[in-house]
């Protein structure tokens, strides 16, 4: 069963850099899978921000693109999501979650972070 865990910090200010990291307990990010982050803002669905491929190739929302970078650190089995320019509308619940082609098999617990000066 893998387990992963979110950390960082719960409050960013604004146009600040959210910094968020992912640990990947009973399996290599390095062999398999897609590991994902996902969001979901107080009221509002589940938003897809982008995959990092067990191949280091990288996958973002069109959307958060130009704002989103994914990266891992294979030695700690973590990856990590880094969002700059932060808004409040960037206030939500971050997930990290390890993914199929089509689905997600594995969801973190969640942590909130919230986006206020």
């Amino acid at each position: 069963q893998v387990q992963l865990q979110e950390s960082g910090p719960g409050l960013v200010k604004p146009s600040q850099t959210l910094s968020l990291t992912c640990t990947v307990s009973s399996g290599s990010i390095a062999i398999d899978y897609y590991w994902s982050w996902v969001r979901q803002p107080p009221g509002k669905g589940l938003e897809w921000i982008g995959d990092i491929a067990y191949s280091d190739s990288t996958y973002y929302s069109p959307s958060l693109k130009s704002r989103t970078s994914i990266s891992r650190d294979t030695s700690k089995n973590q990856f990590t999501l880094q969002l700059s320019s932060v808004t409040p509308e960037d206030t939500a619940v971050y997930f990290c979650a390890r993914s199929g082609v089509t689905a997600v098999l594995d969801w973190g617990q969640g942590t909130q972070v919230t986006v206020s000066s």
